[in-house]
């Protein structure tokens, strides 16, 4: 058991000699246990100085190393869902240095990545997606005659999502031979919800697993266990039992998620991340409440005020600011667990029956529902808030995770209405405003802090109004949309440009942009979101369809992926900082 971060490379000779899989096959079972304690100790220094994805990792050891003991990567093939539990993977198949870089620009990926490292079957970042991913590349393989063997490491909190069992219903028709590894630890980022997680809590108290067992027999998988997922020897038993035979099969682990390092597995929501350590151990200074924050204060404000308001977030609760409102109001908070596609529909229903549901999701998690926003809610006009975390550019989470398309992939819908703030102030304000609004309203909001306090009360808003924050005289106007508005002052004065925050996509503001056309010469559009498809597409087609040929200049996220550094290194690449702008500006000011 350790309880601390090590600050000094921790002493690791077994570790230090295995750089591929094949090597780790060589060793004798005795001398895993040392080997699993060395890799315990060298993910608890490596993450301590890089900051990353923590507990769950520490809960796989043991797993990680059985796997590949059994398994013949990469030729058979090992999916990790999500990937949070994939660094220990990541140090025994040749990255065990390049560990230190990771989440870093130009450093390996956060995640799973097929293009980092042939051990990486399939590239993952959101949950529930590897069982699929592990039956097609089973049943492919059996169409080519290629002798190989697929596993899906699913967490229990993963499990939870309607896709995990679409594909568990589509392997039982197959006959594929699958390994499916339940690693069920009661956890997802946080507590796990549902009934299935009080099911496998319950059957495995009371039965050992004989109710379990049942469950997925039903669909035609040969289940095992449950096997401790901290007993080599055991671990590596079952294995080998579920790789020698034939048809779907089903291993139930249970493991401790933060297993090894005291703190984390006595708070294992805490320490699911952690930021990197400081060598000097400094107490971290308090900052700014985040975005997320103060949308977790304003609705547990709300809520107090209207007892119509319902949240509602698909396993969010930490992430998206809602702890608070959960204990405040815990029959008026719906935290429903990895299912994206139900937390939209059920919102739909609450409206249908005069309820105020606000939904706080990820932006890149709402992509995962977008039938339902369109057929359930969009097309009924029912009356729900989106609250969008993390949209935009998110840094270290890398592209999995960032939330650029949100605006391209609503503001094409009939009757919603999109609101981007540019800080904190301005999100009280729209949230109040969307909250007011009698119809579907999403509003996108960054990861972190802003530029301004939260000194006043919400004030709400005319739909579809923009805020004119400087007239200049260069003939340049900066039309903003979201969390970029300080870039833009940043050169007011130097450059002597006109600052319009926009503030809705959708509705725009055509007269705002009227009023520019007289006296500007070129009219830039900025926002936190891919270029293609957003905000200054908006402007774009609202210039076409009046005939205008004032020059427009869409500054945004370009038409790639952008790879996982900090946010603010991210936006320097996409020349949304303010020197980048300022390099946009300069040429034009001569134009006029």
């Amino acid at each position: 058991m350790f309880f601390e971060i090590p600050t000094t490379r921790p002493d690791t000779p077994l570790l230090n000699r295995l750089d591929q899989p094949a090597q780790l096959r060589q060793l004798p079972v005795e001398q895993l246990q040392e080997l699993a304690r060395e890799l315990r100790h060298f993910l608890l220094y490596s993450v301590g100085q890089t900051g990353g994805h923590f507990g769950a990792g520490l809960g796989v050891v043991e797993l990680t190393i059985a796997l590949h003991y059994c398994l013949s990567t990469p030729d058979d093939h090992l999916i990790w869902d999500v990937g949070h539990q994939s660094y220990p993977h990541k140090i025994l198949t040749g990255r065990r240095e390049e560990l230190l870089t990771i989440r870093k620009k130009e450093g390996l990926a956060p995640f799973p990545r097929q293009s980092e490292s042939t051990y990486d079957a399939f590239g993952t970042g959101h949950s529930s997606t590897s069982i699929s991913a592990a039956l097609g590349m089973s049943l492919a393989d059996k169409l080519q005659n290629i002798d190989s063997r697929t596993v899906a490491v699913i967490g229990d909190g993963a499990m939870t999502a309607g896709m995990a069992f679409e594909a568990l219903n589509h392997a039982a028709h197959t006959g594929s031979n699958l390994l499916v590894i339940l690693n069920d630890n009661d956890m997802s980022i946080s507590h796990n919800e549902g009934g299935l997680a009080t099911y496998l809590a319950k059957n495995l108290k009371d039965n050992m697993g004989e109710t379990t067992a049942a469950l997925f027999e039903a669909l035609d998988f040969n289940y095992s266990g449950p096997v401790d997922g901290h007993d080599l020897p055991a671990l590596i038993d079952a294995l080998q039992d579920s790789l020698g035979q034939t048809g779907p099969q089903f291993l139930h682990i249970t493991t401790l998620k933060g297993k090894g390092f005291a703190p984390a597995e006595k708070d294992p929501v805490g320490y699911h991340a952690i930021a990197k350590i400081d060598p000097i151990g400094k107490p971290k200074a308090k900052g700014k409440p985040t975005f997320a924050q103060v949308f977790g204060q304003w609705a547990t404000a709300k809520a107090a005020k209207d007892a119509r308001l319902t949240a509602i977030t698909p396993a969010m609760r930490e992430g998206s600011g809602l702890v608070e409102f959960s204990r405040q109001f815990p029959e008026r908070f719906f935290d429903v667990a990895i299912a994206e596609q139900h937390s939209v529909t059920l919102a739909a229903g609450m409206a249908y029956r005069n309820m105020k549901p606000v939904v706080a999701i990820y932006s890149t998690f709402l992509q995962r529902a977008y039938d339902q926003l369109i057929h359930d809610v969009l097309i009924q006009d029912l009356d729900v808030l989106f609250c969008l975390d993390r949209a935009g550019l998110v840094g270290e989470d890398g592209a999995t995770h960032a939330g650029c398309y949100d605006i391209s992939y609503l503001r094409c819908i009939p009757n919603m209405v999109i609101m981007t703030p540019a800080d904190e102030q301005e999100l009280l304000n729209l949230l109040e405003t969307g909250y007011q609004h009698p119809g579907p309203a999403a509003i996108r909001y960054p990861r972190g802090s802003g530029t301004a306090e939260t000194t006043v009360l919400p004030v709400p808003v005319t739909i579809g109004n923009a805020r004119e924050m400087r007239r200049g005289n260069s003939g340049i106007a900066v039309l903003n949309f979201g969390p970029l508005l300080s870039q833009a002052e940043a050169l007011a004065e130097e450059m002597d440009i006109s600052i319009i925050d926009m503030r809705f996509v959708k509705p725009l503001d055509q007269q705002a942009i009227l009023s520019l056309l007289g006296d500007h010469h070129t009219l830039i559009t900025l926002e936190d979101h891919t270029v293609q498809g957003g905000a200054g597409s908006a402007v774009s087609e609202y210039l076409h369809s009046i005939n205008s040929h004032m020059q427009l200049i869409t500054l945004g996220i370009p038409d790639r992926w952008i790879e996982h550094a900090t946010r603010q290194e991210q936006l320097a690449e996409c020349r949304l900082d303010t020197e980048g702008l300022r390099q946009v500006i300069r040429p034009l000011l001569w134009q006029g």
